[in-house]
């Protein structure tokens, strides 16, 4: 039986680590698994693949010889047993797109991404999977849950959840993907998983904003169990079930993005609480923050389902300067009591 390849479409922290991780698999199914990683400027790929390092987003971790690196679609997707995108979701419909387009007459793999958020179209938001699908001839899904790019670089112990338009998909993703320190669940409710990795992100800007302004721990904690509650409504309304929110996809990952001093979100909410501006705070991250535009998708999705999301729209105030960071922490301890609800 030929060797499985993996192709891991995005160079970035995540995708780089994800596929490291993948290259320490040990034999896989019948014989070793071949892993690609793709890069999109061949000017960049060429230089990781050159110095076995990727300097610009995951620097100090050696990239092993086997890991093949290109910034040829067609020769990433090509052999592929299944694909994974590591990219900013908004790329995602065009890069299904070329990788359909890519395989010409070939089967199609599997098709799942590592990203988190919403897409919009217009004044539309939808879940990825209802765009993406459409598009995939096979089945597509998500690999979601608590997750440094950083940490399982290093081979420290992390689990995953997989879920996918057909069980059977999620399954042999997971059966692809899992190893010795990493631990993969699959899971049923694929708009509960995409909703938690997405909402969490917001959520985590808030924590922020609440770590910046040194409002303590107390605060922080109820800021993550009523945006726990939060997450669930929105699950709920859109089709995905409460019990998923209370997984790896939705508190385990809002544990860690609301917590962790690597949380590109919380960083963002941390340096709005010191007063400056989006433009000049996503421009010292360097990377994608996705609870950004995600804030601005959820507030929109509350607002059709007539959801309660206060800490939400509150975040998405703060971001279209619309609302001020004090004024934002003032309107929400302002509320009214009411009957706590999950």
């Amino acid at each position: 039986m030929a060797a499985p390849v993996i192709a891991i479409l995005g160079a970035g922290a995540w995708g780089t680590a994800f596929a490291l991780h993948l290259t320490r698999l040990p034999a896989h199914l019948s014989s070793k698994l071949r892993v690609v990683l793709w890069e999109y400027n061949a000017q960049q790929a060429q230089t990781v693949a050159r110095d076995r390092v990727n300097a610009r987003f995951l620097p100090g971790v050696a990239l092993p010889p086997e890991l093949r690196i290109t910034a040829s679609l067609e020769e990433a997707v090509r052999d592929a047993t299944l694909l994974i995108a590591a990219t900013p979701v908004a790329v995602l419909p065009e890069l299904i797109v070329n990788c359909q387009r890519a395989l010409a007459t070939t089967s199609a793999p599997l098709f799942s991404w590592l990203s988190k958020g919403f897409l919009a179209d217009g004044e539309n938001v939808f879940l990825p999977h209802q765009k993406l699908a459409p598009l995939w001839p096979t089945a597509v899904g998500i690999i979601s849950g608590p997750t440094f790019a950083q940490e399982v670089a290093q081979g420290l112990p992390t689990a995953l959840v997989a879920a996918a338009t057909q069980r059977e998909a999620a399954e042999q993703v997971a059966a692809h993907i899992r190893g010795e320190t990493l631990r993969v669940y699959v899971n049923d409710d694929l708009s509960g998983v995409e909703i938690g990795g997405a909402v969490k992100n917001v959520l985590a800007i808030a924590a922020g904003i609440c770590d910046g302004l040194k409002l303590g721990h107390n605060a922080r904690a109820t800021l993550m169990t009523r945006g726990l509650a939060e997450m669930a409504r929105l699950a709920e309304a859109l089709g995905g079930q409460r019990t998923t929110l209370m997984g790896l996809a939705g508190l385990g990952d809002l544990v860690l993005t609301c917590t962790g001093d690597l949380s590109r979100n919380r960083r963002v909410g941390m340096m709005l609480a010191e007063g400056l501006a989006l433009p000049d705070i996503l421009a010292r991250l360097g990377h994608v923050a996705e609870g950004v535009p995600a804030a601005r998708a959820v507030t929109r999705l509350a607002q059709q389902h007539a959801i309660e999301m206060p800490i939400a729209a509150t975040v998405s105030q703060i971001l279209d300067g619309t609302l001020t960071v004090k004024a934002a922490i003032e309107a929400l301890l302002q509320r009214s009591p009411k009957k706590e609800d999950f």
